[in-house]
């Protein structure tokens, strides 16, 4: 068995790098933190989590095998917001709703096509403790002053 943290990366072909990367960075407060031209890797932050964006026109919005990708809510009253988000950002809310009481969730489709999920669910017994507010935002301004290592290569 290979410990990891998680499913922490997903790579999407993209029509506009610049457009997809305002979408994620306005919906997710996501952090660019490698840039080309027809590249641009982003961080959510306080965590691990990687979202490669790759122009590519041909291929974009098509999933390949991918249905959809998630983000989880930390808290579930948050979802009004996310909705808000998606919408100001220029995605589409395609469906929401509750998957159980107390667990809200919407999909939306991003400005390329991508279905993208967020929703919240009850705690689980694998989820990772909660680190304090402190580092998150330690973290975030680390990431801003371009302080951040281990940027990926394209997949």
């Amino acid at each position: 068995m290979v410990k990891t943290l998680g499913l922490t990366h997903i790579a999407l072909a993209v029509r506009d790098v610049e457009r997809a990367s305002r979408f994620y960075q306005q919906v997710f407060d996501a952090v660019e933190v490698y840039r080309q031209a027809d590249f641009a890797q982003l961080q959510t932050p306080g965590s691990h989590d990687v979202i490669v964006l790759e122009q590519d026109a041909k291929h974009a919005g098509k999933p390949g095998g991918v249905k959809h990708f998630g983000f989880r809510l930390t808290k579930p009253t948050d979802i009004e917001a996310a909705i808000t988000a998606v919408q100001q950002a220029g995605g589409v809310v395609r469906e929401h709703g509750e998957f159980a009481p107390g667990e809200p969730y919407l999909f939306a489709i991003d400005p390329d096509g991508y279905e993208v999920e967020i929703w919240y669910e009850l705690p689980t017994p694998v989820d990772p403790p909660i680190r304090p507010r402190r580092l998150v935002q330690s973290a975030r301004r680390a990431k801003k002053a371009g302080r951040a290592s281990g940027k990926r290569s394209r997949s």
